[in-house]
């Protein structure tokens, strides 16, 4: 019971990761599009996203492979719900122009 119980922490703290992970990526985007900097948000925003999800990567796997999957299925899985969660509203959509969704 207690590994399972250790299994399953594993895989919540891999989603916690993760919805750091691309939740700072959402903010640094919506800032950083309204910035006159915006290399240097993307830039910063990279070295702290990337530094803490390796640490804490690190920190729940504690040298044990299969604790490792399941944190990166976790961290998976939080970034199926932010990017469900950041995706913009789908109401409206016949005021488009048509073929205004994509690129040429």
């Amino acid at each position: 019971m207690n590994e399972g119980l250790g299994l399953l922490s594993a895989v919540a703290a891999g989603a916690l990761l993760g919805a750091m992970f691309y939740g700072g990526l959402w903010w640094t985007v919506r800032r950083a599009l309204a910035s006159t900097r915006a290399a240097l948000w993307f830039a910063g925003s990279m070295l702290l996203r990337m530094g803490l999800a390796l640490a804490g990567l690190y920190f729940v796997a504690g040298g044990d492979w299969q604790r490792l999957l399941l944190c990166l299925l976790g961290f998976m899985l939080a970034r199926l719900a932010v990017s469900w969660l950041a995706r913009p509203p789908q109401g409206n959509s016949a005021a488009q122009a048509p073929g205004s969704g994509h690129a040429p």
